[in-house]
């Protein structure tokens, strides 16, 4: 049995696809190559397609799908290919199945909240901002997309990191890939076991602790993802403050300090644990009717799990 690692840095964050062989697989390869030679060829491919879905998504690239259509907003419709379309239609799915929380319009909000500084917003300037938020209004037909308003955005932060994660693990199948998986930055996409058939265990780190671990779960094919408030954040006047936001009154959630998912695939589980985290109170009887596996730890540190 062998496994290789291999890291790399990615959507601001730090990334690592993990292959195994076990012999059986080594026995089948070419006897000009290595395990460690198909492994590096296969994640290096990997690794190329979690690359290109950054710079086609990325939101601070003005010539990437997500910056040309920002920039046309209250202008002129924008024609899609098949992928980004795909996307649109997905979050679509989100917007209605979450009850319009999940509103990949919201990403405006940055425009008021800077997590780097201990600072609030005014009410005028979120109820200016959450007057362009609004997925509904957008015109969608015929691959076109049209933002109504000026100023509007489209934001894949919602789902980017995910969905590059299970189109990472794609190559890696078409590859003969058989075990391990891929990691971007928590967001995880397991393809099968280890080599010695034992499952990946996976460690989820305390809210309040970086340097903890709060509880570690055993996975051997699927995606995992959390979500928590401990990743971008502030603190005032005994008060967080996290990056994820209200799309209707511009203000951060505070019920829950993390959310992890596991599901058939990542974007999947990605999308439940940032609408369990809108859902605040009402989180755990979203995730259960989900019907997927979870670990939330609320406010005051209390864990609940179903896995």
């Amino acid at each position: 049995m062998q496994i290789f690692k291999f890291s790399f840095n990615a959507m601001a964050c730090s990334c690592e696809i993990v292959i195994g062989y076990d012999e059986s697989t080594q026995l089948q390869d070419n006897a000009k190559c290595n395990a460690k030679y198909n492994a590096q060829n296969s994640a290096q491919l990997a690794i190329a397609e979690v690359k290109r879905i950054e710079a086609k998504y990325s939101r601070y690239r003005a010539e990437s799908v997500i910056g040309v259509i920002n920039q046309a907003a209250g202008k002129t419709p924008i024609h899609c290919d098949a992928e980004t379309w795909t996307l649109l239609e997905y979050a679509d799915t989100l917007y209605r199945s979450s009850g319009g929380l999940f509103d990949i319009t919201a990403g405006v909000l940055r425009r008021a909240w800077n997590f780097s500084q201990a600072t609030l917003p005014t009410e005028q300037r979120l109820a200016e901002l959450c007057r362009l938020i609004d997925w509904s209004v957008l015109e969608r037909h015929d691959q076109q997309i049209y933002l109504p308003r000026e100023g509007m955005e489209l934001d894949f932060g919602g789902f980017g990191k995910e969905y590059a994660a299970d189109r990472a693990a794609v190559i890696l199948q078409a590859q003969h890939v058989r075990f391990g998986y891929v990691n971007l930055g928590g967001d995880i996409r397991v393809l099968g076991p280890k080599p010695d058939q034992q499952a990946w265990q996976i460690g989820i780190q305390d809210p309040r602790n970086a340097n903890n671990i709060i509880a570690t779960i055993p996975i051997e094919r699927g995606g995992l993802a959390t979500s928590g408030d401990y990743q971008r954040y502030f603190e005032l006047d005994g008060r967080r403050y996290c990056h994820i936001v209200h799309p209707r009154t511009g203000w951060p959630v505070d019920h829950w300090r993390s959310i992890t998912v596991i599901a058939a695939l990542t974007t999947m589980a990605g999308s439940c644990t940032t609408i369990a985290m809108l859902k605040q109170e009402k989180c755990l009887e979203f995730l259960q009717q989900a019907g997927v596996n979870y670990l939330a730890i609320d406010r005051d540190g209390q864990l609940y799990k179903n896995h």
